[in-house]
Order: C-alpha cells, then sequence, then structure tokens
C-alpha cells in the first residue's frame, strides 16, 4: 500500500460524511458570529453593561478595525471580488459540473463566508459615515451579528440537506 492510498484511507475524502468536516462548519458559523467586524461580541456586551473605559475600548476597537476594512475595501477591493469569483466559480464548476464532492463542501462554506465579507464591508462603510457611538454602535453590532447569524443558520441548513442528498446517493462506502 502506498503512503497516498494510506492517507486517503485515513482522512476521508469524502467531506459529507467526514465527522472533521462538520467540526470545522461549526467553528467558521461560531467564529463568524462572534467576531462581529473582528470585535468579539462579548466586549460589545460588556461594554454596554459597564460603560465608560470598556465602551471607550469598544469604540477604538471598532474604529480600528473599521478603518482598516475600509482601506482593504478600497485598495484591494477589485482585486478581492475578482479573485473571490474565480475561486467560487471554479468551486462551483467543479463541485456541480464534475461531481467533486470536496469542491461542494467547500464552496458551501466559502460561499457564505463571502457574502459575510461583503456585509462586513458594507456595515463598516456605514459606521464610517454615521459614526455612531455608545448604545447606538452596540445596537449596530448587534444587528450585524444577526445578519450573520441568520446567513449562517440559512447555509447550515443548506450545508446539512446537500450532505445528506450527497451521503444517501453514494453511499457508505462512495459510489
Amino acid at each position: 500500500m502506498s503512503i497516498w492510498q494510506t492517507i486517503f484511507e485515513v482522512i476521508d475524502m469524502r467531506s459529507f460524511s467526514n465527522l472533521w468536516y462538520w467540526i470545522a462548519l461549526a467553528v467558521l458559523w461560531s467564529t463568524a458570529s462572534h467576531f462581529v467586524l473582528g470585535v468579539p461580541f462579548d466586549l460589545a456586551q460588556k461594554a454596554l453593561k459597564h460603560g465608560g473605559e470598556r465602551m471607550q475600548d469598544l469604540e477604538d476597537l471598532v474604529r480600528i478595525n473599521v478603518n482598516r476594512l475600509g482601506n482593504i475595501a478600497e485598495i484591494s477591493g477589485l482585486v478581492i471580488v475578482a479573485m473571490a469569483s474565480g475561486g467560487l466559480t471554479i468551486l462551483f464548476a467543479l463541485g456541480v459540473f464534475y461531481d467533486v464532492e470536496f469542491a461542494q463542501a467547500v464552496f458551501l462554506m466559502a460561499f457564505p463566508m463571502t457574502i459575510v465579507f461583503f456585509l462586513n464591508i458594507r456595515t463598516a462603510k456605514r459606521i464610517l459615515v454615521n459614526a455612531p457611538r455608545g448604545e447606538a454602535l452596540v445596537d449596530v453590532l448587534r444587528r450585524h451579528r444577526l445578519k450573520t447569524q441568520m446567513i449562517g443558520m440559512l447555509f447550515i441548513f443548506i450545508t446539512a440537506m446537500w450532505g445528506m442528498y450527497q451521503n444517501i446517493v453514494t453511499g457508505p462506502l462512495g459510489g
């Protein structure tokens, strides 16, 4: 048995039947909903509860991250859109037309995260324009987090349904 056969036997490349894929999906969405614009959401809740220096820290951290996201969008926005579009198109084509399960699995993680990334850019621009402070800023972060969680729930459901379909169609031994 070659080293590659051993590796592929240990690491099941059928993504939807692999426990590690589902763990990675859970960690991805948990992290995406916890870090709102790069700011831990518990920090926003503590700032709202205690105010004062904690609120100032939150405002500073949001300002830093919003300026960073705005700078990325302004300088590299077109390149990011082109590369993301190309990568997602390749994953979609491999997954749909060539029936590559790994590409399907990665697409079902990457596509919604792309939506969340553009939602981050949109919220960052809104914060830059309106400059909310205090409770208004926490409210913007809370609404952004809710939108991220809604996208996450929708795509976890879609991924679970597609994964179950793939597992039923391919069977326990992949074919």
